[in-house]
């Protein structure tokens, strides 16, 4: 279930009522005339089954609530009652397979600010990977894996394609891009550092790597891998299952290629750069293309049932 709680000027409180009433899948509507200070109006609580939110939550958009009033949402946990219990059945299909658009629209889209703690994220991870590279230790290249903050970007890109919101997917590309190239400008400068410190060397890099080589030698099973991580990544999102999306943080070979490229890159060794590089851009454009095809699929999905 989700909570909502909604303020609304007055002269538009039945009408919100009247939505709320009028579908199955909402119950506990409970309204508080005049109760509002800023933005001043009625307030209006109730929850709602995930099943029937979307088209809730656009009925009352239309109202233009959000420029004259508000729409908070909030997923409850657990509810104990037979009211919500039936607002469940007669909603269609299960909770976990709907797509709440503005939930994950607005989740996403807190993804893509260029903040400072997004990049401080994908410097630390970027660096890990770089002397996980190195040490070719695969335990590095995970831990950097689930550091990473890539994915919310990337799952942005794609909800703002389907959607079709330009200004999502240009702050989406914007992050990704930036992400990426401050991640490897550090890398590269810490791999100098660490080498002038007599840490690391070139000969770690050129040395035989096998439990990491595969970062920089890409082939058809990437393509794979990554569009499947996409699928996974986009349905943990928008069934709020977190613990599959660590899984698919794992399991996708980004950090560790902008890493291996960095390295790769501050001892010139030009060719295993280009075959990172290539191996981060097969897994983004796996990503995001499965990623848009399972939000059309459960849009498509949704529709019918």
């Amino acid at each position: 279930m989700l909570h909502l709680r909604i303020i609304t000027p007055t002269d538009r409180t039945e009408r919100v009522e009247r939505v709320l009433t009028a579908s199955a899948a909402v119950t506990h509507v409970v309204a508080f005339p005049g109760v509002a200070r800023d933005p001043a109006g009625d307030l209006i609580t109730c929850d709602v089954a995930r099943e029937g939110a979307s088209e809730v939550l656009d009925e009352l958009r239309e109202l233009g609530l959000e420029k004259d009033g508000s729409i908070m949402m909030e997923r409850v946990d657990a509810v104990m009652s037979a009211s919500a219990d039936r607002a469940e059945r007669r909603a269609p299909g299960f909770g976990v397979d709907a797509v709440v658009w503005d939930e994950i629209e607005h989740t996403t889209g807190e993804e893509t600010r260029l903040s400072a703690a997004y990049l401080a994220f994908m410097v630390v991870a970027t660096v890990i990977a770089g002397i996980g590279v190195l040490l070719d230790q695969p335990i590095l290249i995970v831990g950097a894996m689930v550091v990473g903050p890539e994915f919310g970007p990337v799952a942005a890109l794609c909800v703002g394609l389907v959607r079709r919101r330009p200004g999502l997917v240009r702050r989406a590309v914007t992050s990704l891009v930036a992400g990426f190239a401050v991640g490897v400008v550090v890398t590269v400068l810490t791999t100098w550092l660490l080498n002038a410190a007599g840490l690391v060397s070139k000969a770690m890099l050129l040395d035989e790597r096998p439990l990491t080589s595969f970062i920089w030698q890409p082939d058809a099973l990437s393509w794979v891998v990554g569009f499947l991580a996409g699928v996974a990544g986009m349905l943990s999102l928008t069934s709020a299952k977190a613990g599959t999306l660590v899984g698919v943080l794992i399991s996708v070979t980004t950090v560790p290629a902008a890493a291996n490229a960095a390295v790769a890159l501050a001892y010139g060794v030009t060719d295993e750069a280009a075959g990172s590089a290539l191996q981060l851009l097969i897994n983004i454009t796996a990503i995001v293309a499965a990623g848009v095809l399972t939000l059309l699929v459960q849009r498509l999905a949704w529709r019918r049932a």
